[in-house]
């Protein structure tokens, strides 16, 4: 074995050649080179210490230059000759009391070696400095050297007295650092006391230098940015404030502000005054007057937000504390300007747009999922919610976090990811600088650097992954999770809402809550004050999150009809779910789901009583995806399993279907209720006929798998085929919310069974279908009415094909004819649906069209319709059913054209109202002009049928003339002043209805 690759085996590069010089006889005498090992049990000891430095070789060769720098100290103390750097090392006394002392204390050789190994400016300063090393030494009391950033000054104060005694301090964190005798936090501390003292002795020094006959102004310096939040790190400008006390102070409170500049650029860091009012283009030092004014007139929403970590610091502390007391109301009243969310996060996007491209993926302060994405997060948080909470007025990043987490307004993992991630970066970030202390934020890219980076966080080899790849992996993972998280906290809808309310109405006492109530329209604030003390009341994590919450909510609610009844129904959602983990944190960090929340409730009746009893379908409205009607096969699918899952237990199949139905009703009506609501509205806002067609397709879903328990409960004979035919609203893929399931049945008996028989087993079918669908249930039942078969209610509830086919070739009237115009296969067996269209084709499109006696017949039919079935009291006006220009009116003349002309044009044969309109034009036979005012009309009954079924929370066809119905309907259809959309109303109806006529007429 060579001598380099034994010594290899330490870490040293190069394969240990170097290393064997530094070490052998004409170096530091730690290794015999003839027996390829260490010359003593001590030696051995101090390379090991060696070897696990961030980087060996770097300690090595720095603890050869400050032994040699100690020796050539000790031979001029002596009096001998000195040689110059890189020749043989003697011993002399120096040199053998270092030694002497890296033998004997271990905590001095540990501090010492893994600062020579993981900064090479520091080690530079100790070769320059050969004696200092003892600053590390372990005090007689077997404790490390004080490491609290305090300074010692040694005889006068002068800027290199300063000087040293900065490095010293600065020299003992970094050892007690590296060293893990602290952890971040208590070194951040560290590094801001010491620029606390180093301001306040270079504050001394300037005002000794002036003149005698200049008396000490009234300066106060205060600390911003990191060093404010006592988060400094290694290299930075430390951020400033000057303020002077009066105009008298100003002159020489300048001198002694550019020259405190002066003397801690010599000695340590760069003061930075740009955060100044006007910055760098303002006066160096303002009086506190004059600060007053600027931030009262003038200052931005990034100035206010630099306040936030804004502590006094050296100088006059009392004027420091004066001035940040007086700004400190303009601080938390900040965020409630109009664009002040806006600011926050605009300026974080630029200082991500200033980074240069080739460094954005390494940088860990500005780049994305980077330091700054945590500071801005937290600070915004902070301004919005410290208004009233003085538990989040921290200038530490940390401890403001920590007071989030507590208050509720950030979720514990949350907040845990994200105090995980702000450790880990700027443990990243004080490597980084120590290295050579310098300023810098980016992680080198070549492979020499990165081994000493993740070496020096203490990262080491795993089977399989070096350390370098295990450092990449917990970085890259940080980075996300910080990015995420930023995202999700920087951009959550509910800080602009809470931002938007005002400080005294987020305090939430008795009497300020009592006001507010009664300023936003609360009709009885006794009540509501009731409730916002039983959901706020108490000191537990929940109360906390409520408290935040509803202040924003109470504007929501106070924008529907009847806030009253918004806060009542939130109340019992809380109530049912105010225990459960995910409820308040889905409110809190859901995206606009609060926001959604409070507009469904105060606006709409059928919704709260679908959520109410189903509250976990809350979590619907946090995902845009979630508010998108779900597709016909999947409503099919999944019903059907879910019903299929109980077998023969009828009564099991049908809850578990109802509850699906009840969640998909829940769904669309959120749909519809947030699609007009501007910000709110889901990403694919649903219009009338979509919703349409998608309460169409879960009744389909629905039928089929009741049928599917029915059949399985009531089986009937072997063979036995059996199908449901759509009608009406469900046929024609134009259902509303009230609307029942118009239906006809339909079997075929299977050869060798009599007829009695299978018409008894399909009529078991049909009322065991018709009972599960209605029989009382948490669930919304679903009406299926049978009432458009042949002979109606008086006829036979089920028919066999055959029946129906001998029924309509000998007694079928017109209107049989017309409401077949709509029929359409369901579920059951398809073959037997199908052929059932075969046969109403030859009834709803008669060949030849209709005879004028069939004609003058509908016309009859309908006159008596708009009379004998229009409710009594109904306003025929406003009535959107059976009203002048309603739904009726339209369907009727539409259907009118397609009995007269359906046979010899096949486009016309459609089962939706508005396709065959259109069809009509296309084929000549409607004019566009009343065919536009006749959909303008039948699209508005629609939306206004809807609207009033959510406001009411059960069926009503009758548009009010005025009220809170009126109101909120009109709310959920875009807004506007109610008696203007009335008149709306009336003129597009009225338009309809003349078109209507000249069809009819026609």
């Amino acid at each position: 074995m060579t001598r380099p690759s034994r010594l290899a085996r330490y870490g040293f590069a190069d394969t240990g050649a170097r290393a064997a010089d530094l070490l052998g006889p004409s170096g530091l005498r730690l290794w015999d080179a003839e027996a390829q090992a260490p010359t003593g049990t001590d030696a051995a000891e101090l390379i090991h210490s060696l070897s696990k430095a961030a980087d060996p070789t770097l300690a090595l060769r720095q603890l050869h230059r400050l032994v040699e720098a100690a020796g050539r100290a000790g031979d001029r103390a002596n009096g001998r000759r000195v040689t110059g750097p890189g020749g043989e090392i003697s011993p002399n006394e120096a040199t053998g009391a270092l030694f002497e002392a890296l033998y004997r204390d271990h905590g001095l050789r540990r501090r010492l070696v893994a600062v020579l190994g993981a900064s090479s400016a520091l080690g530079d300063h100790l070769v320059a400095n050969p004696d200092e090393w003892q600053v590390l030494a372990t005090g007689k009391t077997g404790m490390p050297p004080s490491a609290e950033g305090h300074l010692e000054i040694e005889g006068d104060l002068t800027v290199p007295v300063l000087r040293r005694a900065y490095r010293i301090s600065l020299l003992r964190i970094a050892a007690a650092d590296l060293t893990g005798g602290r952890g971040l936090e208590p070194t951040m501390a560290a590094l801001s006391r010491l620029a606390d003292e180093t301001l306040g002795a270079a504050y001394d020094i300037a005002v000794a230098g002036l003149p005698a006959s200049v008396s000490e102004p009234r300066l106060a310096i205060v600390a911003m940015g990191k060093c404010g939040g006592n988060e400094l790190n290694y290299v930075s400008d430390v951020d400033v404030i000057f303020v002077a006390a009066g105009d008298d102070d100003l002159s020489a409170g300048t001198t002694v502000a550019a020259r405190l500049i002066e003397i801690c650029g010599q000695v340590a860091w760069q003061v930075d005054a740009a955060l100044r009012p006007e910055g760098s283009r303002g006066p160096l030092v303002r009086t506190l007057a004059s600060h007053q004014a600027y931030y009262r007139r003038w200052a931005r929403t990034w100035e206010f937000q630099a306040l936030l970590k804004a502590r006094p610091a050296a100088g006059d502390l009392g004027l420091a504390r004066e001035w940040i007391d007086d700004l400190a109301p303009l601080v938390w009243h900040a965020a409630e300007r109009p664009e002040a969310v806006a600011d926050v996060r605009d300026m974080r996007r630029r200082i991500i747009d200033n980074v240069p491209a080739n460094q954005l993926d390494r940088e860990i302060k500005r780049g994305p999922g980077g330091l700054r994405d945590i500071e801005f997060a937290v600070q915004l948080l902070q301004l919005v919610h410290g208004r009233v909470d003085e538990t989040l007025r921290s200038g530490g990043t940390l401890p403001a976090l920590r007071a989030l987490v507590a208050g509720g307004y950030v979720g514990r993992e949350d907040g845990e990811t994200l105090l995980r991630g702000y450790r880990f970066l700027r443990g990243v970030e004080h490597r980084l600088q120590l290295q050579h202390l310098r300023r810098t934020h980016t992680v080198p890219d070549d492979p020499a650097g990165l081994r000493w980076l993740a070496a020096s966080l203490g990262y080491t080899a795993l089977p399989g992954r070096d350390a370098v790849e295990a450092f990449r992996s917990d970085w890259v993972g940080h980075a996300a999770q910080v990015r995420r998280l930023h995202v999700k906290l920087l951009y959550r809808p509910l800080l602009e809402s809470v931002a938007r309310v005002p400080a005294e109405a987020l305090r939430m006492t008795p009497e300020s809550a009592r006001k507010r109530l009664e300023i936003l329209g609360f009709a009885d604030p006794a009540g509501a004050l009731r409730h916002l003390t039983a959901l706020t009341g108490g000191v537990t994590r929940t109360a906390a999150i409520q408290r935040t919450l509803l202040p924003m909510l109470l504007q929501e609610f106070a924008d529907a009809p009847e806030p009253d009844r918004g806060l009542l129904n939130y109340r019992d959602v809380s109530d049912k779910l105010g225990s459960t983990p995910w409820y308040l944190r889905l409110l809190r960090d859901g995206g606009p789901v609060a926001r959604r929340l409070a507009r469904v409730l105060s606006l709409s009746r059928y919704a709260t009583d679908l959520l109410t009893r189903d509250p976990e379908a809350l979590r619907l409205l946090a995902d845009d995806a979630e508010l998108v009607p779900r597709g016909r096969q999947a409503l099919v699918d999944g019903f059907a399993a879910a019903a299929e899952r109980h077998g023969a237990d009828a009564g099991k199949a049908t809850t578990a279907v109802r509850a699906l139905r009840r969640r998909e009703l829940f769904r669309l009506a959120c749909a519809d209720i947030l699609s007009q609501a501007g910000d709110l509205a889901p990403a694919q806002p649903i219009d009338v006929d979509a919703l349409g067609e998608a309460l169409s397709d879960v009744t389909d879903a629905t039928l089929n798998a009741a049928l599917k328990a029915a059949r399985a409960a009531r089986p009937g004979p072997p063979g036995l085929r059996f199908a449901i035919i759509g009608m009406g609203r469900l046929g024609g893929y134009e259902m509303s919310y009230p609307s029942d399931a118009d239906v006809l049945f339909v079997y075929d008996p299977p050869v060798g069974v009599g007829e009695s028989e299978a018409s008894a087993a399909a009529h078991a079918i049909a009322e065991e279908l018709r009972r599960m669908l209605s029989a009382p249930a948490p669930d919304p039942p679903l009406g299926v009415d049978a009432d458009l078969r042949p002979e109606g209610r008086q006829g036979p509830l089920v028919r066999s094909l055959g029946a129906y086919q001998q029924y309509y070739a000998r007694w079928s009237r017109v209107w049989e004819s017309q409401a077949l115009l709509r029929a359409r296969f369901v579920c059951g067996d398809r073959t037997l649906g199908l052929d059932f269209e075969r046969l109403a084709d030859g009834v709803r499109y008669p060949s030849g069209g209709l005879s004028r006696e069939q004609v003058v017949e509908i016309r009859r039919i309908k006159a008596r319709v708009e009379t004998e079935r229009l409710p009594r009291g109904a306003d025929p006006n406003t009535h959107t059913k059976l009203g002048r220009g309603g739904l009726s009116d339209v369907e009727w003349a539409v259907q009118l054209i397609q009995l007269r002309h359906a046979y010899a044009l096949p486009d016309l044969r459609k089962t939706k109202t508005l396709e065959a309109l259109n069809a009509a034009v296309s084929a000549g036979l409607v004019d566009k002009v009343d065919a536009a005012a006749m959909e303008a009309g039948w699209t508005l009954a629609a939306r206004v049928r809807n609207a009033l079924t959510l406001v009411r929370g059960r069926p009503n066809d009758q548009l009010p003339r005025h009220g809170v119905e009126l109101a909120g309907t009109v709310q959920l259809l875009g807004g506007g002043d109610p008696g203007e959309f009335v008149d709306r109303y009336l003129r597009l109806t009225r338009r309809a209805r003349a078109a209507m006529e000249r069809v009819m007429e026609a």
